[in-house]
């Protein structure tokens, strides 16, 4: 007789032991036997924080009190009824985001990963992201999520000038950051991303640069440079609105980003993603699989998700939204089994433009095979090669379009944005002129 858990357990062990062969042998993790459509991601949003940060418009919430075992065993029931739902065999990575998911008991990572392993293949070297920030995470809370399953963290240090700390309403010192991040690596070695922020009011770059460079004599292998967005509706939006504070500076900001990307190539980054560096192949693998359009669950209040529920007889990608407010997604979940409050069939086109818009955030790109999944009939040759708008772009040293696929150079990454008010218009006029598939329903 196997007890309730039990195999759970055994995963658990089994990851550890996983996670100690990664440290000796550098090793990756086995490709998956399973169709694309039997695979996903899954992210788990913990929706409370100890404090608002003055630039945070997410779906997070500063509570009196949590009610942590109901919150625990509705994240359970909500993963298991989207497992079911969506037909998933084998769940790749799992990603802990919120809010302050570190704020959370190591019991409710370890419950939540449990009812994967149970409900679904979770092999033992899957990613197991927990993000956390540095004062929520004593050395020792580490080593408990370690002990659930947690097997990378992602740490919103942010900065290491406490004035900009204080301005961002964060509640750590650089002091702070630098220790967690010290035993971060001591517990996860080669397994620690950091967040890092620049294009904050009053921000100058020399200042700025010098603490990236303090930062990469601390920190690990993975890096994610985040421009600062101002928010309707956050502290800081407001202060710049009624003039307390001076707006960004849109064109400092964009040296930051270009000085430090040169900065990071320099240090031994690979710039993966036109937001986050990696050196000795520390890629996110979780965030990897939404930029190549990979199927991934949302589970807990406002998550978003991408998946075909195949459960339930359909084949047609949806997006969906769970409910925001978390008492009310709680109820919903303890009536229904999820609180999904919004389901968004996807069409072809659109998936398309999901597939162009984040494959070219990558520096791999979108290859003619990764294309052809999605599109099997229309190349990308047919929808860019004779434009003259895309040949342009492609006579700048922007873009690249050969036998590889279609990718952005590495000046290109940096005005992506640009990019896409080419590609994507041009994407829609072929699609609109294209031959009729032959195929049913084509």
């Amino acid at each position: 007789m196997v007890l309730p858990g039990a195999r759970a357990r055994g995963w658990a062990a089994a990851a550890r032991a996983a996670q100690r062969r990664r440290r000796v042998e550098g090793a990756g993790g086995s490709p998956s036997p399973e169709p694309a459509g039997r695979r996903a991601a899954l992210y788990v949003h913990w929706p409370y924080c100890e404090k608002r940060c003055s630039y945070c418009n997410f779906n997070k919430y500063i509570p009196r009190g949590v009610e942590e075992a109901a919150m625990q065993k509705c994240l359970v029931t909500e993963a298991q009824t989207l497992l079911r739902l969506s037909g998933v065999q084998r769940v790749e990575s799992v990603f802990f985001g919120g809010g302050t998911p570190s704020l959370a008991s190591p019991h409710t990572v370890a419950a939540v990963l449990e009812a994967v392993a149970q409900t679904a293949h979770l092999p033992a070297d899957s990613e197991v992201t927990l993000e956390a920030n540095p004062t929520s995470t004593p050395g020792s809370r580490l080593a408990e999520f370690g002990a659930a399953g947690v097997n990378r963290l992602s740490i919103g240090l942010q900065s290491l000038d406490n004035t900009e700390l204080r301005l961002l309403g964060r509640t750590h010192s650089a002091r702070d950051a630098l220790r967690t991040l010290a035993e971060a690596r001591r517990l996860f070695p080669g397994r620690v991303s950091v967040d890092f922020m620049l294009g904050l009011p009053a921000q100058q770059v020399g200042p700025w640069l010098g603490q990236l460079q303090e930062l990469l004599h601390h920190c690990d292998d993975h890096l994610s440079l985040y421009q600062l967005s101002l928010e309707r509706g956050t502290a800081l939006f407001a202060q710049v609105q009624q003039g307390a504070l001076p707006a960004p500076d849109p064109e400092l900001a964009a040296e930051m980003y270009q000085r430090g990307r040169a900065v990071l190539r320099e240090a031994g980054f690979r710039q993966y993603e036109v937001s986050n560096f990696a050196r000795n192949g520390a890629l996110s693998t979780h965030n990897w699989t939404y930029w190549q359009c990979g199927q991934y669950l949302g589970i807990g209040p406002g998550a978003h998700g991408r998946f075909m529920p195949q459960g339930a007889g359909s084949h047609t990608r949806e997006a969906r939204i769970q409910t925001l407010e978390p008492d009310n997604w709680m109820k919903e979940v303890m009536m229904f089994g999820h609180g999904t409050r919004k389901r968004v069939p996807l069409g072809r086109l659109e998936l398309l433009e999901e597939v162009l818009a984040l494959g070219l955030r990558t520096d791999v790109g979108i290859t003619h095979q990764h294309w052809q999944q999605f599109e099997p009939q229309l190349t990308l040759c047919d929808v860019f090669g004779a434009n003259k708008e895309v040949q342009e772009l492609l006579k700048q040293g922007l873009l690249q379009l050969d036998h590889r696929g279609l990718r952005c150079s590495w000046e290109g990454l940096a005005v992506l944005d640009s990019l896409l008010l080419t590609l994507l218009p041009q994407l829609q006029e072929a699609w609109q002129q294209r031959t009729p598939s032959p195929v049913p329903g084509g």
